[in-house]
């Protein structure tokens, strides 16, 4: 997202959201291979990623408030 590709960013963000549970909660881990949460349960570093990569992407689509300003060199 930072890199500028919005689009793959909200992308991954939908898949991750999609693996929580009933009550949104995510574990540590996720074995894509069982497709399950593994690791401690619930965890809070996971959802402090999970917000802040929301509040990013919120962000990232908003228009830009200020104009770009040319400096006299």
């Amino acid at each position: 997202m930072l890199a500028g590709e919005i689009d793959k960013a909200q992308t991954l963000f939908d898949r991750v959201v999609a693996v929580a549970n009933d009550l949104g909660l995510l574990a540590e881990e996720f074995d894509s291979g069982e497709g399950r949460m593994t690791g401690n349960f619930p965890q809070a570093l996971t959802h402090i990623a999970l917000i802040n990569t929301a509040h990013n992407l919120c962000d990232a689509k908003k228009p830009v408030e200020k104009p770009v300003v040319q400096r006299a060199s």
